[in-house]
């Protein structure tokens, strides 16, 4: 199940590219003052889906390599990264693709590390990286706030429609998450940052964003109908036709042993 959803993302990426969030530009210079990135730093991505970070990325100036599982994904992210001669983005299996020769100053994965198989995923970093190298992971947390009231009642679509649905689930708060990093201190030093933005949606643009995530797309139609559509009634007929929703976003930097 786990592979098939990986590659659920590239049926639509046109929609990705619209509705997903950029990342806080904060968060950018967090990673950038981190690594020293610059013109000439050598960076490979992990699932840069349609280049919601690798935009940011090679506005720095720096030599990226992107490897993307799916084609219609990659194809947008070229466009979107056309003015930017030193990054280009590879169509392939990630655990698959041979590393290139000379290693890489950072390897970053933004809201993509989880599908990477735990057993391989550090050892592949190691690899890729210079002794002294950077991995960057961004986590992204759905998180209590923006439209409290709508997130407690939508909770009721998701019971009836997704029966994958924990009953009574509610979001935390930001205190209340954080990623578990022990397995990322086998690679080095481990540094989290966090970063939080709060984006108001229009109905549609909500539906649309739903529709980027791979639970959602891997429902049933005519479920995914039914979700979709009493959460479009619940904003239009008891929020005003917009609900805001709040990301936490997680900056983790692992600096690579050079024992590793």
């Amino acid at each position: 199940m786990t592979a098939s959803l990986r590659g659920i993302f590239d049926e639509d990426a046109e929609l990705y590219d619209r509705a997903r969030p950029s990342y806080p530009p904060a968060l950018v210079r967090a990673l950038a003052a981190h690594v020293g990135l610059g013109p000439d730093s050598r960076v490979l991505e992990f699932g840069p889906g349609t280049g919601q970070l690798t935009v940011p990325l090679a506005e720095l100036g720096c030599r990226i390599t992107a490897v993307e599982l799916g084609p219609s994904m990659a194809a947008v992210a070229r466009r979107n990264l056309r003015a930017f001669p030193h990054a280009h983005v590879e169509v392939a299996d990630f655990e698959q693709w041979p590393l290139p020769r000379e290693p890489f100053d950072l390897m970053v994965a933004a809201t993509s590390f989880h599908w990477l198989d735990p057993e391989t995923r550090l050892t592949k970093a190691a690899d890729a990286l210079r002794p002294d190298g950077t991995l960057g992971l961004v986590i992204t947390h759905h998180t209590a706030g923006g439209s409290r009231d709508f997130f407690v009642e939508v909770q009721d679509c998701y019971e009836r429609w997704d029966p994958a649905t924990p009953p009574g689930l509610r979001q935390s708060t930001d205190a209340e998450t954080a990623t578990d990093t022990r397995e990322l201190e086998a690679l080095g030093r481990v540094e989290s940052l966090r970063f939080a933005q709060e984006i108001t949606y229009t109905t549609q643009g909500y539906i649309d964003v739903l529709l980027t995530y791979s639970n959602h797309r891997a429902l049933e139609p005519s479920a995914r109908q039914g979700l979709l559509s009493s959460i479009r009634e619940l904003i239009d007929t008891r929020h005003g036709g917009s609900v805001t929703k709040r990301y936490l976003h997680e900056l983790i930097l692992v600096r690579r042993s050079g024992g590793h």
